[in-house]
């Protein structure tokens, strides 16, 4: 089975995104928050099967851990009840798609994070979307700020109610940011990047998974920079009296493969270990191009994985059996279909 840990709904129907413009030009105006829109199955029908299922056949995958479109949660626009409102909208409907397609998507969670609120609010929709809407994961982004870092960082207390709910429930999250309002940093070729190798200085910096041995963090996009510079956060550990990385952080801490190309991905296979990554694609995001050199589209992610000639055992981790034991309610789910 070839599971895809990194899916997002950026295919949405219509409707979806003109309620946000309209919920944000309400808040903006002082007027009360819109209504959410009803969308028919055939409009959730029509977009998931001209594109998300489409190449999740193509490309010969089984399934997606499918959560909404990270660009658009846009923390940093509107106070706690436009979040709380836009996030209860996404995640119901990625039940939506869940429920119409159980075979090949199952669901993760956006969050109603905002900036300079406690943590509390998010928590509840976790506990909301796990226990009522059977979400096996969850979206959390370290700068709710959207590009200004005025969140404190992983390590800090503040977010211990949540890590706390999180280890209850026995979830992951994928740490990922949303868009960037900050000019300086574009949003998917450097703010995220930016954030998936701060997540990881962070958890060098202090020690969380002291605290939660049994917390679980997914940095997406192959893991940002840091498999490029493993020397250097290596060596960073070391000057900061820190355990060695594989007993300090990579007991807690995974990587996907989106790595929009070849070298890339070799590089991410010869630093990290084999447990430590799970196959994602992002398709129909950040990247959807045709790679000119190669022909195919820069994040058709499995070509690069097969182009590897992992042992059948290897091939196996990285397919299923890494994310069925990051996400064990995934495994659990799987397993009362006889999969």
């Amino acid at each position: 089975m070839i599971i895809d840990c990194h899916g997002h709904y950026t295919t949405a129907p219509e409707p979806h995104q003109l309620f946000r413009e309209v919920q944000i030009n309400a808040f903006k105006s002082g007027q009360s928050l819109p209504e959410v829109p009803s969308i028919s199955d055939d409009q959730i029908q029509e977009s998931i099967e001209k594109n998300q299922l489409r190449l999740l056949k193509e490309r010969a995958a089984d399934m997606t851990i499918f959560s909404p479109r990270a660009s658009a949660m846009a923390h940093h626009i509107g106070d706690r009840a436009v979040s709380e409102q836009w996030t209860s909208s996404c995640n119901d409907l990625i039940k939506r798609v869940v429920d119409l397609f159980p075979e090949y998507f199952i669901g993760v969670c956006q969050l109603p994070q905002s900036e300079g609120v406690a943590i509390d609010h998010s928590v509840k929709e976790l506990e909301r979307c796990v226990n009522e809407l059977g979400f096996v994961g969850c979206n959390l982004n370290p700068d709710p700020s959207g590009g200004h870092w005025t969140s404190a960082p992983l390590t800090d207390k503040s977010w211990y109610p949540f890590f706390e709910k999180m280890v209850e429930l026995d979830v992951p999250a994928m740490i990922h940011v949303s868009s960037s309002c900050n000019a300086n940093f574009h949003a998917t070729g450097a703010h995220y990047i930016n954030a998936d190798t701060t997540a990881f200085m962070q958890f060098i910096q202090g020690n969380l998974f002291h605290d939660f041995p049994t917390l679980r963090f997914i940095i997406p996009h192959g893991g940002g920079a840091v498999p490029y510079h493993w020397g250097r956060y290596r060596g960073l550990a070391d000057m900061l009296k820190q355990p060695h990385l594989s007993e300090h952080v990579m007991k807690n801490v995974f990587f996907d493969t989106c790595v929009y190309h070849q070298p890339g991905i070799d590089l991410l296979f010869k630093v990290i270990d084999i447990d430590n990554i799970l196959f994602g694609s992002e398709m129909v995001g950040a990247v959807r191009g045709i790679d000119p050199e190669t022909g195919n589209y820069f994040d058709d992610t499995k070509r690069y994985v097969d182009a590897l000639n992992l042992s059948e055992t290897d091939l196996q981790k990285v397919y299923e059996g890494n994310a069925r034991r990051v996400y064990p309610r995934l495994d659990h789910s799987l397993k009362g279909r006889g999969l």
